[in-house]
C-alpha cells in the first residue's frame, strides 16, 4: 500500500487545486445566472468600461446592483463570491461596517440622499462584474458601499489583483448604546501605535512628518496612486524589535486578502525588498486624538487615517503602485495579444 499512497495524494492534491482554480469564476457565473435580466444587465459591465476605475467609499449614487436588489438565494450568491474573495477576517470586518450604518441611521436622524433614499442602510452595498467570468478570460468585479470598496480582477479562477481595497469605520469605536466599544479596525489602529511608540525620539523625528494629521488619506479615491513625497523611516533602520513591530502591521493588512493572492503579494513585496519599505506618521501619538501613518515601498501603499468626527473615524487602504484595478496583468496581456 505504501507504494500507492503517494499516487492517491497527488490525485487528490490534483482535485483540490482544480476545485479552487475554477471557483471564483464558477460563484461570479452562478451570482449573474441567479439574477433576473434586468438585474444582470445593470450588474455587468465591460472590462474596459471606465465605470471599473469609479471606485467610492463615501454614500453616492452608484451603478451597478445592490444587495437590497436582491431576493434571499440571489443575495447568497453574491455573498458567497465575496466572502471566497476575501479572508475570513475580512468577511467579517465587512460584514461589521455594514452594521455601523444602522448605528449611523440612529446617531444621525434617519438621513436621506438628494433621492429620498436612505443614506445608511446595511444593504446599500453593490456588487459589479466586469467582462465575462470565464476561466481562460480576465474578469473583474467589485463590491462598495459606504466605507467599503473592495476591487477584484481574476483569471484561471484566481484573483490576479486585489486592490484598491478600502475598509473604513465610523464610528471607529462606538461610544454608546447596545454596541458600546465596538471597534472594527481595533487592531489597524493598535499595531500603528505599537510601532510609532517603539520608535526612538530620534528615529520617530525621521518617521513624523507633520505633527498635524491630514483630513483622510492621501489618496483619496483616485484611480492611480501616486508615491507619497514623505520617506519616513525605512525598515532597514530599524532594530529586531522594531522590524517586528513593522511585520505584524505589514501582515494584518495583508491577511485581508484570500490566502493565495495575500501569499503572492506579500512575496512581490519581499521581491522588491523589505528594506525598501517605510513608516511615516503624522498627527499625535495621545490616543484619541488624530493621527495618520502609511506603509510606502517600490510597489505598495497602506494608509490609515483617523481624524474626523473628532477623531473617532476610520480610513484604511491598500494600493499597488503597479497592478491597481490589475493594470499591470492586463497591460500585459493585451501587449502579448497584440504582438501575436
Amino acid at each position: 500500500m505504501k507504494h500507492r499512497q503517494p499516487l492517491v495524494f497527488s490525485v487528490l492534491f490534483f482535485l483540490t487545486v482544480t476545485v479552487q482554480s475554477q471557483e471564483l469564476h464558477v460563484l461570479a457565473k452562478n451570482f449573474l445566472n441567479s439574477l433576473s435580466p434586468e438585474l444582470r444587465e445593470a450588474t455587468v459591465f465591460d472590462l474596459t468600461d471606465e465605470e471599473r476605475h469609479n471606485f467610492y467609499y463615501t454614500p453616492v449614487y452608484r451603478k451597478g446592483t445592490a444587495l437590497r436588489d436582491y431576493d434571499a438565494p440571489q443575495k447568497k450568491a453574491a455573498l458567497k463570491l465575496l466572502r471566497a474573495s476575501i479572508s475570513k477576517k475580512s468577511y467579517k470586518k465587512v460584514e461589521e461596517i455594514r452594521s455601523l450604518e444602522s448605528i449611523l441611521k440612529i446617531l444621525e436622524n434617519d438621513p436621506k440622499m438628494s433621492d429620498g433614499s436612505a443614506k445608511r442602510d446595511p444593504l446599500n452595498y453593490h456588487f459589479w462584474i466586469f467582462g465575462s467570468p470565464e476561466k481562460d478570460k480576465f474578469w473583474g468585479w467589485r463590491f462598495e458601499g459606504h466605507h467599503i470598496s473592495l476591487n477584484f480582477v481574476a483569471s484561471d479562477g484566481l484573483l490576479v489583483s486585489s486592490t484598491p481595497f478600502f475598509l473604513g469605520s465610523n464610528p471607529g469605536r462606538v461610544l454608546s448604546g447596545e454596541h458600546k466599544g465596538k471597534e472594527v479596525l481595533k487592531q489597524e489602529t493598535a499595531l500603528g501605535y505599537a510601532l510609532a511608540n517603539a520608535l526612538s525620539e530620534e528615529q520617530l523625528a525621521i518617521a513624523r512628518f507633520s505633527k498635524t494629521a491630514p483630513a483622510d488619506v492621501f489618496t483619496a479615491n483616485h484611480p492611480k496612486a501616486n508615491r507619497l513625497d514623505h520617506k519616513g523611516i525605512s525598515y532597514a533602520a530599524l532594530n529586531d524589535d522594531q522590524k517586528k513591530a513593522f511585520s505584524n502591521l505589514l501582515q494584518l493588512y495583508l491577511d485581508n486578502y484570500e490566502a493565495k493572492f495575500s501569499k503572492s503579494f506579500k512575496k512581490k513585496i519581499q521581491k522588491a525588498g523589505m528594506d525598501e519599505l517605510s513608516f511615516s506618521w503624522a498627527g499625535s501619538l495621545e490616543k484619541g486624538e488624530g493621527h495618520y501613518y502609511n506603509i510606502q515601498g517600490p510597489t505598495v501603499l497602506i494608509e490609515y487615517d483617523n481624524t474626523q468626527n473628532n477623531n473617532n473615524h476610520v480610513h484604511a487602504v491598500i494600493r499597488d503602485f503597479e497592478n491597481d484595478f490589475g493594470e499591470d496583468i492586463l497591460k500585459m496581456h493585451y501587449e502579448k495579444d497584440h504582438t501575436h
